[in-house]
């Protein structure tokens, strides 16, 4: 039944404004518990309207004063649920009947004075459950008994009046989908076709439901609901947080949108909850809303005041023209965290067939068992492989209980994968029990016309209205399956016509399967048929405009080997996608590329395909049957022909560990058959074949022919030979090249180089004595002297801890020690490790400072130092070099903390100071503890990950390309999966905005509560040269008399990342280990940055400030670190500072935020990082 919607009506000519909140008014008198009926009803504030409804009419009538379009019931906990909680279950009817009665009141007596339409919204909060939550007691309600409860509130509102149902501050998609469905019964029942529906969530910072759905997984969730009118967004936050929400529905949504926000970000002053927002502010960015993203609705949540409303009313006005939806038709489906597109590109869209007890053995087992989890293993696997959707299936003639698993296992998968859900089942029970506790927008599989539309089609398609779900329908009627395209396409517009008609199901929601028939059995009538389904797909594409189309790909490949399937399979895709299919239904992981299949592979495939010829069908079995060999089997072991010596040098340069200690058995047994000890057979094959493979690693890895990681998988195969060969060699003396005394220095936390060290080293032959980080330096000489070490290797990060390194040589001199000093980090160069060769002038250290770039340099020093044919005249030479270097300028990153540090000229730069100086959301700080990985996850730099984090930074071209996509993406998906299990990812954040001032080179930092008390001055260097940069310049200056603002974050992943960091090297699995402190460190960063952009937004600016960091260029004093921490509690995130000012954890990252439009990223040095004869010049 059709009806014209007044207030969608209205909406079509006029953007409407809504009042502001009830509860802000509600404070300002002074309520007693008689006004509420009594002591124990003292809160209920929706019970207001029975006791003190005169309170309410005022209030109404305060906003409708202020110029508003649209009253809010007093109604948002006024459900069953809500009100039993203050015994008032038995109320609900009349509660939600007389406020309703009592806000159509005051409407119509404004609209009658000037004939302005006035409008009532039904409010219509949550129940407390949270449905769709694993929670045993939140999740504890039914889908009937949520939509039995919105429909009792739904009638008693629309017949005390409403003209709109307004479902909103929503924090669970399938309550709202539960809530909507209990509306649209009421209204069927009411016979009131002409109220609308609202639907408005709530988002938190990181833009996303409470349970972690996205706005397009809400959008297009709530837009399948073909009841809902109106869509947006209410509370939670301020204006400015909601923008990129906002800003994504206005692009995408074909309904109008709505925007109810906070005044600005809640924060707690003296014990009470303030709102920051002022009116101007709040009715700025709700008007840039309206004018520039097209916004239709509008008005205040929590803190607003008829004071934000009326000046919200006088920027946009009572009849400002809706601006026109241009929003894109996009056919989309959604689970319970994000959306997907049915149409890929490139495509098809791929629809995973494993989670699927007809199609999978192995899940079939795991159902009979009850193996859940280890279907949600298959589930992720398919994931993993590139399934844009997966087929869940649980039907089993072994079990009478389909719709109980169904139910148990999708509970799993929604809060266990992302990908949106087909629920496959034949019983129309099952597909209705598994849509009511689905979050998202799913596909039903599926429904025809076969025997009759009352046998399947009647059954299942109010199931697809009801609960808004995409269809799979199978082109098959009463006459059985459509072989023909002209059959195909015919049944294809019948069931479209009939599901208009009858169901109200619109085009977009239906994917029509074509059908495919073997074109293996040799069936004459058969061997068109991959033709026709072509051609069907072409027509219902062009003749049924909005719907898509879908095939179940394997049914055409039936009884043939697997290697001859997965060709054919691959080359029929290739050519329906390019007919026009949108979705394919297969196991992606079996599926060709068909850019790699073999011109002669394709011909023989297409020739079956199209029919070619009658001997189409012989010759691709004869082709397949005679390239078995090569299409099907394993591939032939490289090291069949190798002797046991090359096997394991193999398998060392090729990272393979099965066998190797078979093979390491072999060969020091036949040496023992040459009469070798057994000592001595085991010292050869360490020297003489396991070393020589890592020297090879080594030098490919110098040569940029191998990446780290492969390195690190290499010395995991070494420590694996080692281990094993260690039985024979503990017996003999003198079988280590020598020993190491290896840490990271004192104040420092960053450990991955020297892990790297540790690794290599330990690898090839020599002892290494691993003390770990932030190792003082009398430690570190102590147990050199206790293990008599060879040398002592030393790691450092930043400037500020490599001092320690000078420190360290000086000691060793003044105690006539003579331990070789290896250093090396990201803090120092070359120059820097000649020039602490001399911890007197022109007096070297007898034991000689060695630089090493990398460890692979470490190695090959370590190499040398351990040869006494070439140690003096190495030693000679080095320190001969170091002697020259002392003639040159200084150069390098240890000079950046030596310059601008002075401005005796008083020459400031050039930077403005006219900016605008915006408002921030609130002052002070805000702790972030519980921020979702998977909103951190789309900041990752991921080319930082990839060549820094995971080491691939010399790879280009086609082999770059290889790694990425071939082994680092996969790698990426299974550890972001395995974090988010089992918690080793923990991002946090602190941050806040302070009032600021610049005092020549000094930011002046005050109390937001009184701003005559500094709270601390953080000092910047001065470019000494150029433009004369300074950091403090991007602020107004204390003689302008005005206050600038100024943003600061610290933010971490959490101990836990670098435990497991440090825990997984202990136990020799380098690689993980390297991976994960690349993956850990580059989220921090990604956490920073998701930080910034909060800050960002919260300042109301349309691009991205500016984030420093200390101990980088612009400001390289990591000791300021200390003013930082005096301001920010950064001990409540578990990040601490250490002796050295470093921050600790190591996956931690700090800053300031700059939010000056001109704000550039520079350093004090860039001239002296670049040229040396630039270097002298500013020294001089």
């Amino acid at each position: 039944m059709t009806s014209i919607k007044p207030y969608i009506a209205e909406l079509a000519k006029r953007v409407l404004i809504y009042d502001g909140a009830m509860g802000t008014s509600l404070d300002l008198y002074d309520l007693k518990p008689e006004d509420f009926g009594g002591e124990q009803y003292f809160g209920a504030r929706d019970y207001l309207a029975l006791t003190r409804p005169d309170i309410i009419e005022q209030i109404h009538s305060s906003f409708m004063e202020a110029g508003v379009d649209v009253l809010e019931t007093n109604t948002f906990q006024s459900t069953r649920i809500r009100l039993h909680e203050w015994g008032l279950a038995d109320k609900t009817y009349e509660q939600n009947f007389k406020a309703a009665q009592l806000a159509r009141s005051v409407a119509d007596r404004y609209q009658a004075q000037d004939g302005r339409k006035r409008f009532v919204a039904g409010s219509m909060g949550p129940t407390g459950f949270l449905p769709s939550s694993d929670d045993p007691t939140l999740s504890n309600i039914t889908w009937d008994a949520l939509s039995d409860t919105f429909k009792e509130q739904t009638i008693a509102l629309v017949e005390g009046g409403v003209d709109v149902l307004l479902v909103e501050t929503s924090v669970d998609i399938l309550e709202v989908k539960a809530a909507i469905d209990g509306i649209r019964r009421g209204l069927a029942e009411l016979k009131r076709p002409d109220i609308a529906i609202q639907a408005q969530v709530f988002l938190d910072l990181s833009g996303r439901m409470l349970l972690g759905t996205d706005i397009q997984a809400t959008m297009v969730t709530l837009e399948a609901l073909a009841d809902v009118d109106v869509i947006g967004l209410n509370c939670s936050t301020g204006p400015e947080h909601m923008r990129p929400a906002i800003t994504y529905l206005a692009a995408n949504s074909k309904l109008p949108i709505s925007c109810i926000p906070n005044a600005g970000l809640p924060m707690e002053v003296n014990g009470e909850t303030v709102f920051p927002l002022e009116p101007e502010g709040f009715a700025k960015s709700l008007t840039e809303f309206v004018k520039d993203l097209g916004v239709r609705v509008v008005g205040g949540c929590c803190g607003t005041t008829p004071a934000h409303l009326r000046a919200l009313v006088d920027s946009i006005g009572n009849n400002c023209p809706p601006k026109a939806n241009q929003a894109p038709a996009v056919q989309q489906v959604s689970s319970a965290m994000r959306a997907l597109p049915l149409h890929q590109d490139p495509g098809p869209f791929i629809i995973g067939e494993r989670v699927n007890s007809v199609g999978s053995r192995k899940v079939k087992k795991m159902l009979l068992k009850d193996d859940y989890d280890g279907v949600l293993q298959v589930a992720r696997e398919q994931a993993d492989s590139g399934s844009h959707a997966l087929d869940v299936c649980v039907a089993m003639t072994e079990r009478p209980d389909e719709k109980e698993q169904m139910q148990k296992l999708l509970k799993k998968l929604t809060m266990g994968v992302e990908l949106p859900l087909v629920i496959d089942s034949t019983e129309h029970e099952v597909i209705d029990a598994a849509l009511q506790m689905y979050p998202g927008r799913a596909i039903i599989n599926s429904t025809s016309l076969e025997g009759g539309r009352e046998q399947k089609f009647d059954k299942t398609m109010p199931l697809v209205a009801r609960y808004g779900a995409a269809i799979i329908a199978l082109t098959i009627d009463e006459e059985g399956m459509a072989h023909t395209a002209e059959a195909k396409v015919a049944i294809a517009k019948r069931m479209v016509e009939l599901g208009r008609q009858d169901y109200g199901v619109q085009n977009d929601a239906w994917l029509f399967d074509a059908l495919t028939f073997p074109l293996t059995t040799g069936q004459a009538e058969l061997r068109e048929s991959a033709k026709e389904t072509m051609e069907g797909i072409r027509r219902i594409k062009a003749e049924i405009p909005g719907a898509m189309t879908v095939l179940g790909v394997s049914n055409l490949s039936f009884g043939i080997q697997p290697h001859a399937r997965s060709a054919l399979n691959s080359v029929f895709l290739y050519h329906a996608v390019r007919a026009g299919l949108d979705a394919a239904i297969i196991n992606p992981s079996h599926v060709m590329p068909f850019a790699e299949i073999s011109a002669e592979t394709r011909k023989v495939c297409e020739d079956v395909i199209f029919n070619s010829d009658e001997e189409a069908l012989p010759r691709f079995i004869q082709f397949f049957e005679a390239n078995a060999a090569v299409a099907g089997e394993a591939k032939a072991d490289p090291t069949a022909s190798m002797n046991a010596e090359e096997r394991i040098h193999w398998k060392i340069l090729h990272r393979k560990k099965d066998g190797i200690e078979a093979d390491i058995d072999e060969s020091r047994a036949w040496r023992e058959a040459g009469g070798q000890t057994q000592g001595e057979a085991a010292i050869d094959v360490l020297n003489g074949v396991m070393l020589p493979a890592m020297k090879e690693v080594g030098d490919k890895f110098g040569a940029g022919e191998l990446i780290l990681p492969y390195v690190l998988q290499s010395a995991e195969v070494m420590k694996r030979a080692v281990a094993h060969l260690e039985q024979y060699l503990d017996r003999v003396e003198g079988t280590t090249k020598g020993k190491v005394v290896l840490a990271t220095v004192y104040g420092d936390v960053h450990d991955i180089g020297k892990n790297l060290v540790y690794t290599i080293l330990s690898n090839n032959g020599y002892t290494v004595y691993d003390l770990g980080k932030q190792v003082p330096v009398n430690t570190i000489i102590e147990k050199a002297l206790e293990v008599g070490a060879d040398a002592i290797g030393l790691s450092a990060l930043l400037v500020s801890t490599s001092k320690q390194m000078p420190l360290c040589v000086q000691e060793l001199h003044k105690r006539n020690l003579t331990f070789p000093v290896l250093v090396g980090g990201a803090a120092i160069n070359r120059q820097y490790g000649q020039r602490i060769l001399f911890p007197e002038p022109e007096v070297a250290y007898t034991g000689g400072v060695f630089y090493c770039k990398d460890a692979f340099e470490g190695l090959e020093t370590m190499d040398k130092l351990s040869d006494p044919t070439v140690r003096e005249e190495y030693m000679s030479v080095m320190e001969d070099a170091a002697r020259e270097s002392l003639k040159a300028p200084e150069r390098g990153r240890t000079l950046l903390e030596k310059l601008g540090k002075d401005n005796p000229s008083g020459a400031r730069s050039a930077i403005r100071n006219d900016n605008p100086v915006p408002t921030p959301p609130f002052w002070g700080v805000q702790v972030a503890k519980k921020i979702r990985l998977d909103d951190v996850t789309p900041y990752l730099d991921l080319n930082t990950l990839w060549r820094l984090g995971w080491g691939i930074k010399n790879l280009k071209g086609a082999e770059y390309d290889r790694v990425v996509n071939d082994e680092f993406k996969p790698r990426l998906r299974r550890m972001i999966d395995d974090a988010k299990r089992n918690g080793w990812l923990q991002p946090q954040a602190v941050y806040g905005y302070f009032p600021a001032q610049a005092a020549g080179e000094e930011l002046v930092v005050y109390d937001p509560k009184d701003r005559k008390t500094v709270l601390t001055r953080f000092a910047f260097p001065r470019q000494p040269s150029r433009e004369r940069l300074c950091l403090a310049d991007y602020f107004r200056p204390i003689e302008s008399g005005e206050f600038d603002v100024v943003g600061l974050q610290i933010v971490t992943m959490g101990h836990v990342a670098a435990e497991r960091v440090e825990s997984l090297q202990k136990a020799s699995d380098y690689s993980e280990s390297f991976f994960s402190h690349g993956l850990s460190t580059t989220y921090a960063e990604a956490v920073a940055e998701f930080t910034n952009k909060i800050i960002s937004q919260g300042l109301g600016l349309s691009y991205q400030a500016k984030r420093y960091s200390w101990g980088y260029p612009a400001c390289p004093d990591l000791e300021e670190h200390t003013k930082l921490f005096s301001i920010l509690p950064a001990q409540e995130i578990g990040v601490s500072l250490t002796s050295a000012f470093q921050l600790d954890p190591e996956q931690s990252t700090a800053a300031i935020v700059v939010h000056h439009p001109d704000a550039k990223y520079f350093s004090i040095g860039s001239v002296a990082e670049r040229a040396e004869s630039d270097v002298a010049e500013i020294a001089s």
